[in-house]
């Protein structure tokens, strides 16, 4: 998805949630600003990884864990994303994401770790983390992109693959790039918040408000895609 097709979707968002342009800008500005200093991956490289493969991307849900375990053996060869603080699920199972996808808001010291193994690391600024930028893209290493949910066109190092929440980022970054399947484990709706999700930092009923959006745009995605499936 391109931002022209995002950005009706992102006017909606932004109306319920009642973001500020101004708070959004400021901190796509620090990641455009901070990644000027890094090893940037290149998008192409990054298309080469993801173009008319099998992708398994983890959300921080409650069943999270359980669906590790139990599709393990099915995902070995997948290419493997990773949402935030589902990265601590998986390391925690010696499995390494090839992706992250995050705003910063999980077990950060995680993703570090994974990115100085290898991990790509996809950082995403919105306007309730200048303080969590600032403090950790200095300490990534390399290979790392930058993802905002508003225009991208001012920004150098910054890119809108189309989503809002960590989880549903992940899924437009697939089909963004053109995945054979997309498979999703640790996506759940039903009202739980999962310990991968560290809801102790966050105001919980906002956090249901995102993720009913995040219901909402994966669907979009299977009904115009259809090749999105549930573990």
């Amino acid at each position: 998805m391109f931002y022209k097709d995002w950005e009706p979707i992102y006017e909606k968002i932004a109306k319920d949630f009642d973001f500020q342009i101004d708070s959004e800008k400021k901190s796509a500005e620090l990641l455009d600003e901070l990644l000027d200093k890094k090893k940037l991956f290149s998008l192409k490289r990054l298309e080469e990884i993801i173009y008319n493969k099998d992708i398994v991307i983890f959300g921080a849900g409650l069943s999270l864990e359980d669906s590790i375990a139990v599709n393990k053996n099915k995902i070995v060869n997948y290419v493997k994303i990773s949402a935030d603080g589902a990265t601590s699920a998986l390391l925690n199972r010696n499995i390494s994401p090839d992706i992250i996808v995050t705003d910063l808001d999980g077990f950060v010291p995680d993703q570090i770790k994974a990115n100085s193994n290898g991990s790509i690391i996809i950082i995403h600024a919105h306007g309730d983390n200048f303080s969590e930028i600032k403090k950790y893209v200095p300490k990534f290493k390399e290979d790392i992109i930058g993802s905002t949910q508003i225009n991208p066109s001012p920004y150098e190092n910054i890119n809108n693959f189309g989503g809002f929440t960590d989880g549903d980022r992940a899924v437009f970054l697939a089909s963004h790039f053109n995945a054979k399947k997309i498979y999703l484990i640790g996506f759940d709706f039903d009202g739980k918040i999962g310990k991968y999700s560290y809801p102790a930092k966050k105001d919980l009923n906002l956090k249901l408000k995102k993720l009913n959006w995040c219901k909402k745009l994966i669907e979009l995605l299977i009904k115009n895609k259809g090749n999105i499936y549930y573990l």
